[in-house]
């Protein structure tokens, strides 16, 4: 079965000093978060890679990966696309905010998917490394997708203190799980911080344990049309023009409440890096450092680094 990696990359990263932050070095050669996330995909058993993108960063985002990428996609016979978020891509009868500049948000990134996604496929964030065992554990998932499960989807649930950063707070989707292991809401929490007893938010402490939604999501093709219609209730409810944002997690936990879909958490136990604020890449470099050198001593290095992707 094909499955697909779809990578969003559309974000420039207001906190990042205005710099492109997904193309920001981080291992020992030069290589970016978007090498390691690639090459666990592909080990894992994904077979098509699409990167989300702006089409006014595609000269330095083909220069900076994507010549290279598809070339290496070339080689092991893995299909490769683009697809473009652009501000100005609505539903019909609906025009763009004259002082809008921010992209509509993760919703809206995977719904310019839909003539390219017919595959059940997982959603990544291009700044965060997830590590292998998310990649592994989805792919599993998506292997038993059949249209007759059209609303049966996955998330990978990372522990809440394991994605914190040292330099300011984040925004992360803290999950309620059930017995079963299934998702019963995700609430969108912005400006967690990290605490020297776990984490906060403002004044009130939150358990660094829960589970939390990293946008790492296992879809099926067929989600890409509920997405479609999502967009269209999200402008008909929207109260801010210039600031909301169609994101993931919010629309997937109001199908939830309505019963309409069902969501598998997968419990990764994977530390996250990633690069939220300019002062956490020398954090994330050394963090892959250490990674390798843990690798390179295991003697396993030769699997994991795959020289093709980072040469």
């Amino acid at each position: 079965m094909k499955t697909a990696l779809v990578i969003m990359a559309a974000g420039m990263g207001s906190r990042f000093g205005g710099g492109i932050k997904q193309l920001e070095p981080v291992g020992p050669n030069g290589e970016i978060i978007m090498d390691y996330s690639i090459h666990d995909a592909i080990e894992a058993g994904f077979n098509k890679v699409v990167f989300i993108i702006r089409k006014d960063i595609r000269d330095a985002f083909h220069d900076a990966i994507g010549k290279r990428i598809e070339g290496i996609c070339n080689e092991l016979n893995i299909e490769f696309a683009y697809a473009y978020q652009e501000l100005d891509d609505l539903p019909k009868g609906i025009e763009k905010p004259a002082k809008r500049s921010k992209p509509w948000g993760t919703g809206q990134a995977v719904l310019v998917c839909k003539d390219i996604i017919k595959e059940p496929f997982v959603v990544i964030n291009a700044d965060d490394y997830y590590g292998k065992e998310a990649f592994v554990q989805i792919h599993d998932f998506l292997l038993d997708y059949t249209p007759e499960k059209p609303d049966h989807l996955a998330m990978a649930g990372f522990i809440l203190k394991n994605t914190l950063s040292d330099n300011g707070g984040v925004t992360r989707g803290i999950c309620a799980v059930n017995e079963e292991g299934y998702l019963t809401d995700v609430e969108e929490t912005k400006n967690i911080e990290k605490t020297s007893t776990g984490a906060r938010v403002g004044d009130r402490e939150i358990d660094p344990n829960v589970n939390v939604s990293m946008n790492f999501w296992g879809l099926t093709p067929e989600f890409v049309n509920t997405l479609k219609e999502g967009f269209v209730e999200f402008f008909e409810n929207i109260k801010d023009p210039l600031k909301d944002e169609y994101l993931l997690p919010i629309y997937i936990g109001e199908l939830l409440r309505e019963n309409k879909l069902s969501v598998k958490v997968l419990e990764v136990q994977d530390s996250w890096f990633g690069v939220t604020y300019k002062e956490d890449a020398p954090v994330v470099k050394a963090s892959f450092k250490e990674l390798i050198l843990l690798l390179i001593s295991s003697d396993i290095s030769s699997t994991y680094l795959a020289p093709s992707l980072i040469s």
